[in-house]
């Protein structure tokens, strides 16, 4: 007996002892365990929690504003006004969990009462109940109106029901609206409607918002919200304040604009003409005052035209993308090469490769290397500078340029036109997308195989022909003449400043500054500028190509240009590009403005003349766009009974008479 209960003592030991090797295993498991959710995993599981009674939604930004030039007139103080302005808008989200399956038709139901959706947003919307998950996006862009009516009806139900009040809840938002409608759509361009959703920052659909998307865009804060019945859905915490977009202070003056698009649009239609645009700028900052186009590009309605490849067209800004051939309003540069060829000649004490004031023989049409002859519009036998210009002869540009060639060689004949007028690469406005023409390069090959510059380039450059440039550009060369000689840097912006939360403005681009004109180059001898201009002015009186560019009441001077497009590598006889640029008073001049009629219908309108040529269809645009933006601008009339260039007209006249017999 005594030895077996020795024996079971044993045995109920033996079992103890596993029985606490066991229970203390566990214990040490659930010690590691706790060590492992509390200490090393304490913040992950913190997270976790919190997550059950807090989440966090953005907390937006204002994308920065462009503001129009308040500048312009002198002695006007005027206020910027802003070309976009972000309005506030509210995105509907719902939290599935918090809502009991019961109440979600019924809550659907009324919502799409209050929402307008379309028969398959109204399906999508009724599935985002049913989501597991504790955020879902019911509707965007909400109005206050809408907004405010979904919190009526919620506080109450969602009381009478027991669910929590941020069961729904909304999200803040901005959307750019534009106070001046389709005013300078294509420059400005817009934003998407949706968001990216990792950066949650707005997608620019081109133009402004997209060059200086860098400056525009702000940074999102963060707001944290509670879920609970006692916590109403529009109350929160910011934990992470947003820090707006600088904003962006344009050379564009809202009324210039306004005035240059009413116009452009009348003179496309007049034309018929597949579309059109305007540039206006400042001779002497550069400031592009103006930059029009038509047909107009509405920026919220940017998906219409983005859908449709003969709308997106419209959205370019065609004055920086396109590059044409100029036509004859390159022949003013032509004379200033052949100008500047005698200002080098006069140093190195030889005779001047011609006289302006001297009759040059143009009845010889004939250019070596060219098969065929080269031709004006009507034949001349003599002409001197001013009737050249007057009559925009082809046969004299050429001649001069061949003998600008055979003095000093094609590269410095290339050399002037770019270093001196800057054609042949971008002007660097603030735009993407900008062409840099082209002006042929000896030696160097199209790619159908063919040289650049051969024999006959000279002669095709002096009138226009073989080289392409943007808008942009030719306004820019435009300027030289206006101003007396410099090339200025054409730009849209004349300030972007930021300002912080305390008010604190920094200026971080000044184009304003004294320094940035002080840089400007001088390309062309004051002389030089002043026998250009005086040609010029012949061009808008009688027995000029563009009488109907007479600006009322004021001097102007300027030039007519009809090209035909290149289209599939060769010309297209009835598809042109017509043109007038010029400036106005021709001293001390307010702008330079170039106006562009793309493909006007090739008609011949009686009493008038073709519809194509640059004097007929966009001369007249520039008439009334440079009449009233003088007014506008309070520039006092320097030739109120228009006798200005009368008695020198006639001189013209009576001595192109004698020479040519007529």
């Amino acid at each position: 007996m005594k030895n077996s209960r020795q024996s079971v003592t044993d045995e109920d030991r033996k079992r103890l002892v596993i029985l606490a090797i066991i229970l203390f295993s566990l214990f040490s498991v659930l010690i590691a365990q706790f060590y492992k959710i509390q200490i090393i995993e304490g913040e992950k599981w913190s997270q976790e929690g919190l997550k059950q009674h807090y989440f966090v939604v953005q907390e937006p930004f204002l994308r920065g504003t462009f503001y129009s030039n308040a500048s312009v007139r002198s002695g006007h103080a005027e206020m910027p006004r802003p070309l976009v302005v972000d309005i506030q808008k509210f995105h509907l989200y719902i939290d599935p969990k918090s809502i009991p399956e019961v109440f979600r038709n019924p809550i659907a139901t009324h919502l799409m009462e209050i929402i307008p959706l379309s028969p398959e947003e109204k399906a999508v919307f009724r599935e985002q109940f049913d989501k597991k998950s504790r955020s879902r996006k019911l509707a965007m862009w909400l109005d206050k109106e809408s907004q405010e009516r979904v919190v009526e009806w919620w506080k109450l139900y969602a009381q009478q029901n027991g669910i929590a009040r941020n069961a729904i809840y909304f999200v803040t938002d901005y959307q750019r609206s534009y106070p001046f409608g389709k005013l300078l759509g294509q420059v400005l361009h817009t934003i998407q409607n949706k968001k990216d959703e990792k950066t949650h920052q707005a997608l620019p659909t081109g133009g402004l918002e997209l060059y200086f998307n860098r400056y525009l865009k702000g940074t999102q804060g963060k707001r944290l919200l509670m879920r609970s019945p006692r916590n109403a859905f529009e109350m929160g915490t910011v934990i992470d304040v947003p820090h707006n977009g600088a904003d962006i202070y344009l050379t564009i003056n809202c009324f210039l604009q306004t005035i240059a698009e009413e116009e452009l649009a009348k003179g496309v239609e007049n034309a018929k003409a597949k579309a059109g645009w305007a540039v206006m700028m400042d001779p002497r900052s550069g400031e592009i005052l103006a930059l029009a186009q038509y047909p107009f590009f509405y920026p919220p309605d940017y998906q219409l035209f983005f859908n449709d490849p003969k709308n997106t067209e419209n959205t370019k800004v065609k004055a920086v993308t396109d590059a044409n051939e100029p036509g004859s309003i390159m022949k003013p540069i032509t004379l200033a090469v052949a100008l500047k060829a005698n200002e080098e000649l006069k140093k190195m004490a030889k005779a001047p490769l011609f006289d302006p004031e001297v009759k040059m023989n143009t009845s010889d049409t004939h250019f070596h290397g060219r098969r065929k002859p080269l031709k004006d519009l009507h034949p001349h036998s003599f002409m001197n500078m001013n009737m050249a210009i007057q009559k925009s002869s082809n046969v004299y540009m050429a001649r001069l340029i061949e003998r600008v060639v055979a003095t000093f060689g094609a590269d410095w004949y290339r050399a002037v036109l770019h270093d001196t007028f800057g054609l042949g690469e971008k002007t660097h406005i603030e735009l993407s997308a900008e062409s840099g023409g082209l002006l042929p390069t000896s030696g160097k090959m199209h790619p159908n195989g063919t040289l650049e510059w051969s024999g006959p380039t000279p002669y095709s450059l002096a009138i226009g022909h073989n080289i392409q440039t943007n808008t942009i550009q030719m306004v820019r060369a435009y300027a030289v003449f206006a101003n007396g000689g410099y090339l200025v840097e054409p730009t849209l912006i004349r300030k972007i400043v930021k300002t912080d939360q305390e008010g604190k403005e920094t200026v971080l681009v000044d184009n304003t500054t004294a320094g940035r004109m002080a840089r400007f180059p001088r390309v062309l001898d004051p002389e030089t500028v002043k026998l250009l201009v005086k040609g010029l002015k012949y061009v808008t009186k009688p027995g000029g190509a563009a009488p109907r560019a007479d600006v009322p009441e004021y001097t102007e001077a300027g030039k007519t240009g009809t090209a035909e497009k290149i289209v599939d590598g060769a010309y297209a006889k009835n598809k042109n590009c017509s043109s007038f640029v010029g400036f106005t008073p021709v001293e001390n001049s307010a702008f330079v403005l170039m106006v562009v009629m793309d493909e006007p219908e090739a008609v011949f309108l009686p009493g008038v003349g073709k519809n194509t040529l640059g004097g007929i269809c966009a001369a007249p645009v520039f008439r009334e766009i440079a009449k009233r933006s003088l007014e506008y601008l309070g520039v006092e009339p320097d030739d109120p009974n228009k006798t200005d260039w009368v008695n020198e007209t006639r001189q013209l006249k009576k001595l192109y008479e004698t020479w040519n017999n007529k």
